[in-house]
Parts: structure tokens; sequence; C-alpha cells
């Protein structure tokens, strides 16, 4: 039997492992059984603060200087311009800084016309690809070995939007993400959880909504609260676009 033909029938199972102890080119291949925040992932730097936070762009410059003035900051713009990305280093840079106590990460549970409930497993396996490209920006700027001990710890909070009704964030960053896919009652209930000595940053693009173009609130409480001196509306364009040239273009002619 060849050496493919082992490795296939060992990863199907139909071999122990053990009997190949003396070949160190035959083995059982990992199985990934879903992805989790919280499991170990080979991740284990030591180190917690990452990177130094540098605008790449004038709207961006914007947002940062807005997110240092204001405690509640709307940034708008097109996919690839930062937005949440800035958001959550800024965020991970006032928890490490001990300006605020935790963050609170969230965003809508639904995308594209999908239901978490046609997902297979419990409430955590159903949300997590909704929440993972926060925990995606998280890793960036911490190690998971420190998300996962600051979630532990309750520092860090990632929930979806429905789970946010009835709380008061007080000491906390807040980021809400994907607020394009949140209707206006959604938004009025998530603006008005900021509390004491706590900033809130809003992400979207009103022009990416998986919601019916009437449904979606973004574009109007972006409106309506761009007339208060205390909340700041940064609206990136495509020139702050910092991945591959292409979307950029891309999303000049779609």
């Amino acid at each position: 039997m060849s050496k493919r033909a082992l490795k296939r029938q060992l990863r199907e199972g139909a071999f122990d492992a053990g009997q190949f102890e003396g070949d160190d080119k035959i083995r059982r291949l990992p199985v990934d059984r879903g992805w989790s925040p919280l499991a170990h992932h080979n991740d284990d730097r030591e180190q917690s603060y990452v990177k130094t936070i540098k605008a790449k762009s004038p709207g961006q410059q914007e947002l940062i200087d807005a997110i240092d003035a204001k405690n509640l900051v709307m940034a708008l713009g097109p996919a690839g311009t930062g937005k949440t990305y800035l958001a959550i280093a800024k965020a991970v840079e006032a928890l490490e800084a001990g300006s605020v106590g935790r963050i609170v990460l969230s965003r809508p549970a639904v995308e594209a016309g999908e239901s978490i409930g046609f997902l297979p497993g419990d409430a955590e396996d159903k949300l997590a690809p909704y929440l993972r490209p926060l925990y995606d920006a998280l890793s960036d700027r911490l190690s998971m070995k420190r998300v996962r001990a600051l979630m532990a710890e309750g520092a860090i909070e990632i929930a979806p939007v429905g789970f946010m009704r009835g709380r008061t964030l007080n000491n906390a960053f807040v980021v809400i993400d994907e607020a394009q896919n949140c209707t206006y009652t959604q938004l009025k209930m998530l603006l008005t959880r900021l509390g004491w000595h706590s900033t809130m940053v809003v992400t979207g693009d009103p022009d990416q909504s998986d919601l019916l173009p009437e449904f979606s609130g973004l574009r109007t409480v972006a409106e309506k609260l761009s007339t208060l001196p205390n909340i700041a509306v940064v609206r990136l364009a495509d020139r702050d676009i910092v991945r591959h040239p292409l979307v950029a273009e891309m999303l000049g002619v779609l």
C-alpha cells in the first residue's frame, strides 16, 4: 500500500496512529471541528499591545482625532477604509492605558439575508462566524492568549446587537460594527447604552447594507447626529481605502 493511501486511511481513522510511530512522515492529521474564539490557537505571544496606530490617509487621521476628542463617533465609509480596525485599535489602546475598564464590541448577527437559526450548534457556535471579524481585528493588536485572558476577566466582551438591550455601559470603550445592518430602532437603542466615562464608535457603510434601504437606519441616524456639536460623524471615502488597490477600483464601478 502506498504512503498516500496509508495517510488517507489514517486520516479517516482506519488505522491506529501508534502503528506508525517509527515513520514520522505518517501521522494523523488534525481535524478542525470549528473555530472558537476561546480555543487555544498557535498564537502564544506573551506581549500584549502590539503596534503603534498610524493613519494611512487623511480620512483615517480625522477618525483617530475624532475618537480622541469625542465620546461618540460615527465612522461611515466603504469597505477597506479601516473603520473597524482603527476603532478596535483605539479601544485596545484605551484599555492598555487604563483609560477604560473594559472593551465592548458588538455587531448585528445577521448578514446577507441569512439567519443564525439555520447554523448548527448552540448559541456560541451560531454566533462565532458573525463575530469573527471582531476577533480578527483584536488578534492583530493583542495575542490571542492575551485576548482569552481579558475575555475570561470580563475586560473584553463581544456580543451581538440583540444582547445589548437594557444595559448601561459605564467606563467602557464600545465599538458597534456593521451598523448599516441595524434598523433605526436598533441604533437608537445602542446609542443610548452609552454610560459615564465611556467612548462609543459606530462604524458602517450605508451603501453596503444587507437590509432593504428603508429598514437600515444608519444614514438617517448619522444625518441627525451630525448637527450635534459633541458628536463626530466622520465620512471616509474611496481615497481612504487601504486594502488592495483593486478594491477601490471595483467599488468605483460596482
